[in-house]
């Protein structure tokens, strides 16, 4: 699991994805954390080295050339789980300041030990729900350049959880699977009552991201209470 398997440096190459120094290695360190986290808890199903070193860190890194067109700072993953992209991310671009949301206290408790396990100095966890964090009035709404989610729920949902965070001109970036423009489509309703929009999809070798745009602040009653976004999703 520590060593990257040459498909794994073949595709990252292909993709002008370039380490420095011990980022292999603690990017293969991070994996070993994750699998033995698993046996305590549900963080991964993705357990096979090379599917793991494809699925959870090329899937993350996927993400920069879009982070770097964004001239972006600052970036904070909502329902981070084990890690992933935020942890990754934070590897490779240790001058950009990671925020790790995550809900699950145990989960959470992973993060913080995973995160001075490898020495990120740059990551910040918290362990709180998104309505909260972002809440009208709260310091981390609208304070983030880039606001990601990988697996956190169908587009509808995830937007009232994440666009809040975002700053005026930041973006969204939603890590989608095969049901991407579907998804965009339900989502058309919170998109225009968020004040955000859908600027372009890229398709990458493990799915599809989203990229969405924040013109304008969010109306102040977003997000709702907490739960309250899965249970009754924005719709027109």
């Amino acid at each position: 699991m520590r060593t990257p398997p040459d498909s794994f440096l073949e595709s990252a190459a292909h993709m002008d994805i370039q380490f420095e120094g011990d980022d292999l290695d603690r990017l293969g360190h991070w994996l070993e954390l994750l699998v033995a986290g698993n046996e305590r808890m549900n963080l991964t199903r993705i357990l096979h080295p090379e599917d793991a070193w494809h699925r959870h860190v090329l899937d993350s890194l996927s993400l920069l050339p879009m982070i770097a067109t964004a001239g972006a700072r600052s970036l904070i993953d909502i329902g981070s789980g084990g890690g992933a992209p935020g942890i990754p991310l934070a590897v490779v671009c240790p001058e950009l300041r990671v925020g790790l949301v995550e809900t699950t206290g145990k989960k959470a408790t992973f993060l913080e030990e995973t995160v001075g396990v490898l020495g990120l100095e740059n990551v910040t966890v918290f362990n709180d729900r998104a309505e909260r964090l972002a809440a009208h009035g709260e310091p981390q709404r609208e304070a983030w350049d880039i606001v990601t989610a990988r697996a956190v729920g169908r587009l509808p949902v995830l937007l009232e959880l994440t666009v809040p965070f975002a700053r005026v001109d930041g973006h969204v970036l939603a890590i989608k699977g095969g049901q991407a423009d579907e998804e965009i489509e339900e989502a058309r309703a919170a998109l225009h009552r968020l004040h955000v929009s859908v600027v372009e999809t890229v398709r990458t070798t493990t799915g599809t991201i989203v990229v969405i745009e924040k013109p304008r602040p969010t109306p102040k009653c977003y997000p709702r209470g907490a739960g309250e976004p899965k249970r009754s999703p924005l719709r027109g």
